[in-house]
């Protein structure tokens, strides 16, 4: 029987063991499409937290009434209805930031970290814990999208949230706010990413041979060798 995490384990796994973006590779079309600011991002972000988070609450709690053979069907329309409050909010409170972000506001519907979470978590759990794995995975997937823009505003427009940081004698380059901007940045991002993951595998996988080490177990050595 799989072990059950903590509360904090499971907020945070979607922070950084599970990102949505940088471990999952989930919802990169919005990613790839809105970040050439960090308010851009930031937007995103929290809308889709906002879908996610009501979206689980409402799917775990109802979930033992939702026949199997409609369960698709049925998140999404769960999915629309949270999807429509952002959209009608965003245009009536903050027009600009709407018309920036564009049809990847409706499309949140079909966003794949949110379907996929109500799938493989929210429909399986009390609500509790879908809170958590939503505000954690939301959190992620925010972060990242913040992260991205951030670098491409930089390099690319000279300002961060608006602000101008680099002097004038700084030549944007504009490759960043363009499409393959989008595309380049991730793939470093991804590159450090996986970079900083196998390097922390490889010293705790060092660290616990060097335990067995120096309490003699010579045989389990050879075993994590081998795996």
């Amino acid at each position: 029987m799989k072990k059950q995490l903590s509360s904090w384990q499971e907020f945070t796994k979607g922070i950084w063991k599970n990102n949505p973006i940088m471990v999952q590779l989930l919802g990169l079309c919005p990613t790839l499409a809105v970040t050439v600011s960090a308010i851009n991002g930031l937007a995103m972000g929290l809308a889709a937290t906002f879908v996610l988070i009501m979206s689980s609450l409402l799917i775990s709690s109802i979930r033992k009434i939702i026949p199997g053979q409609v369960r698709i069907a049925s998140f999404i329309v769960i999915i629309a209805t949270f999807v429509t409050i952002v959209d009608l909010v965003m245009k009536a409170k903050f027009p600009a930031l709407s018309k920036a972000l564009g049809p990847f506001i409706p499309l949140i519907v079909v966003n794949c970290v949110i379907l996929g979470r109500q799938e493989a978590f929210a429909s399986k759990n009390n609500p509790g814990r879908a809170f958590l794995d939503a505000i954690g995975m939301g959190s992620g997937f925010t972060l990242s999208l913040i992260v991205l823009g951030t670098i491409r505003e930089i390099i690319g427009s000279r300002s961060f949230f608006g602000i101008k940081v680099l002097p004038e004698g700084f030549e944007p380059w504009l490759i960043m706010i363009l499409p393959a901007g989008a595309f380049l940045t991730l793939g470093l991002l991804l590159a450090l990413v996986n970079y900083y993951s196998i390097r922390k595998e490889r010293e705790e996988h060092e660290s616990i041979i060097a335990h067995y080490k120096r309490v003699g177990r010579e045989e389990l050595i050879e075993e994590l060798k081998v795996n």
